[in-house]
This record gives C-alpha cells, sequence and structure tokens, in this order.
C-alpha cells in the first residue's frame, strides 16, 4: 500500500490511488534547504563599507540573506543562522559569541573571538612569524624589531638602545580597538623625541622600503594583493638633520594606490606568489582565522626580502577589487553539512 506523504497529492486523471510527487512544494522545500541566512554584527562603518549594493545583489542571486544581530536581545533567541559574521569589539561581546559557539555547533563564526584577540594587540600580533616554516617560497619573511612601553617614554630611550633598535622608529599604539586613534603612526627620529609620544604603544624599527606597502587580503582560500603608497625611504642624511616626531596619516587607503603609477618594478613588483601562500597557509592554521589581511613591504635594495609590519582582522574588503564575488564565493563554499544539520534539529529529525 502506497502512503500519501506531505508532497504527495493525487493527479486528477489519475486512478484510484495513484499519486504523484508535488513539484511546486518539492522545488520550494529544495530552495528553502539551499538558503544560506548569514547574522552580522558589524559597527554602522563597517556595514556601510562591507554590505554594497552590489554584494547583495549577488547574494539574493546565491539564495543568501543578510540579517542584522540584534545586540539587544539574546543572540540564541535570534535567527537561525547557518554563518555569524562579526566584528565588534569588548570582553561583553566576545563571551557572548563564546557561548553562541558552544550552544550552537553547527553555525559556521567568522571568526572565534580568542583567535582575533591576538592581533588585536601588537606585542603579540607579529610573535612567531619570524619562525614560519617558508623554504622553498621564493623569498624571506621577517618582522621588524621591535619593543613595548607601557607606561614612561621619556625614560625608554636606554630601553631602546638595549633592545639593539636604531632610530627612526615607528610609534603605534599598542591595541588596535577599531578607532582611527588606534591606526594613527609616528615617526620618531631622535632619543628626545620619545617622550613626546603617548604610551601604551610599540615601537618598531623602520625599514626602507621605497615607499611601496603590499596589503595582501585573505578571504578563505584567496588571496588578493594590492599596493599601496607608503612612507618614503629615509637617508642617513635625513636622520642627521630632523629630528622630534613626525606624525603621518593611514597610508593604505584607496586613494593612495599605486596601480596606476609608473613606479620602478624593483620596487612595485608583487611578493612571489609561492611566498604568499606559503605566508598565508602559515598564518592561517596558527591565528585559526578565515578573514584578514596582512601588510607587508619589500626590503629597499632587496629582491625577495619581505617583513610583515601589520595584520589586521577583517579589514576594509572594500578596497580589494572584486571583494563581492570572492565574498559570495566564500560564503557559498562554506560547510553546508552545518546547515543541512540545523534544519534537521528544527525538524526533529535525528541524523
Amino acid at each position: 500500500m502506497r502512503v500519501e506523504g506531505d508532497n504527495m497529492v493525487p493527479r486528477g486523471n489519475a486512478t484510484d490511488g495513484e499519486v504523484v510527487r508535488d513539484t511546486a512544494s518539492f522545488e520550494q522545500a529544495q530552495e528553502q534547504q539551499k538558503r544560506l541566512v548569514i547574522g552580522y554584527a558589524l559597527t554602522s562603518k563597517k556595514k556601510k563599507s562591507f554590505l554594497q549594493p552590489k554584494l547583495e545583489v549577488l547574494a539574493r542571486k546565491k539564495g543568501i540573506s543578510f540579517v542584522s544581530i540584534d545586540q539587544d536581545k539574546p543572540l540564541s533567541e535570534q535567527g537561525p543562522f547557518d554563518v555569524v559574521l562579526h566584528k565588534l569589539l569588548g570582553n561583553e561581546w566576545h563571551n557572548v559569541i563564546e557561548d553562541y559557539q558552544q550552544k550552537h555547533p553547527e553555525v559556521t563564526v567568522l571568526d572565534p573571538p580568542g583567535a582575533i584577540q591576538r592581533i588585536y594587540n601588537r606585542q603579540s600580533m607579529l610573535q612567531g612569524i619570524a619562525d614560519l616554516n617558508l623554504a622553498d617560497c621564493d623569498g624571506m619573511i621577517c618582522v621588524p624589531k621591535q619593543m613595548v612601553v607601557l607606561k614612561d617614554t621619556s625614560s625608554s630611550a636606554n630601553e631602546v638602545e638595549e633592545a639593539g633598535l636604531k632610530f627612526p622608529l615607528v610609534a603605534k599604539p599598542l591595541l588596535v580597538d577599531g578607532t582611527a586613534k588606534s591606526h594613527q603612526l609616528s615617526l620618531a627620529y631622535d632619543r628626545l623625541s620619545l617622550a613626546d609620544l603617548e604610551p601604551p604603544l610599540v615601537l618598531q624599527e623602520f625599514v626602507n622600503h621605497g615607499g611601496v606597502l603590499f596589503k595582501v587580503f585573505v578571504v578563505g582560500d584567496v588571496i588578493r594583493v594590492v599596493r599601496r603608497f607608503s612612507l618614503p625611504n629615509v637617508s642617513n642624511c635625513e636622520e642627521d638633520k630632523v629630528a622630534g616626531v613626525f606624525q603621518f596619516p593611514r597610508v593604505s587607503s584607496a586613494a593612495a594606490s599605486v596601480d596606476k603609477t609608473d613606479l620602478d618594478p624593483r620596487v612595485a613588483e608583487l611578493p612571489p606568489k609561492p611566498l604568499l601562500e606559503g605566508l598565508v597557509r602559515e598564518l592561517r592554521s596558527r591565528l585559526g582565522l578565515r578573514l584578514f589581511n596582512i601588510d607587508m613591504i619589500r626590503e629597499h635594495g632587496s629582491k625577495d626580502v619581505f617583513y610583515v609590519i601589520d595584520i589586521n582582522y577583517f579589514p576594509g574588503y572594500g578596497k580589494m577589487p572584486d571583494y563581492e564575488q570572492v565574498f559570495i564565493d566564500f560564503f557559498m563554499s562554506l560547510p553546508q553539512a552545518k546547515h543541512n544539520k540545523r534544519q534537521c534539529v528544527k525538524s526533529g529529525i535525528e541524523m
């Protein structure tokens, strides 16, 4: 005996007991199964720069829905979500996300708060990079010498010498807290200028790099590199003549693109692909992140010696060409097993 299911209806001219599948309902169920719901918790600035109209149009075509997370309501009462995309600071929010991950292991969280926290501190951000196993990658990855100043900068001149750092020094705020101030950089030319800096901060030895910065964007397995103008080289003569602190604006903005500028190819040539792939692979594994960006420079006069000077979580992807399609492909590549599991749990079906 044949039993009529939810998607089975009698056919008008069929014989008694004959049933056929309701094609419309079946296709609707399939479409619902494919639907990907992404809950996002972003600052208003990040939302504006990331959720561009083109991204939303491409998402709709692929059955992807972006749903804003209400921070005033319990996260577990919202959704259900297949993916949670977030970039909010603070221990309270991090605790919310960690608790949600434990209760909803079927949801993909981009990215784990504990992993993100490491690169919000410039003291821990670059630790271990110089020790990465990048043999046979057509280049060398280094990090500038640096030291942390937590309190009194006026008394840190001796510590700078003891640490073997040479002037000029790049001064960066210790914590990357999402504010404009956390990205304000200064160049200190001499010992006396250290007293003008505001701690806590990181002092990083300046490396001449021909005025070009490479921003390496990472989205899952995808790598994109964009060139930006940076600080020009500092000669020994300039060091002798210049004193004090020089504050410079953010050098990685889209307006500072060098892609259409006629530069010496020895300066502007992109880092070798095998080196980038090896570096990103190692960092993805060590950091436990899928959405980040690496700021790199090439040591002036060298073809294959590069320095990593900063790592940023969920950077301004709007500066990356064709970021919309890259993210759509990335979202679609996330494990669908988790989505299927959530649907079954919702329906009360055991897997």
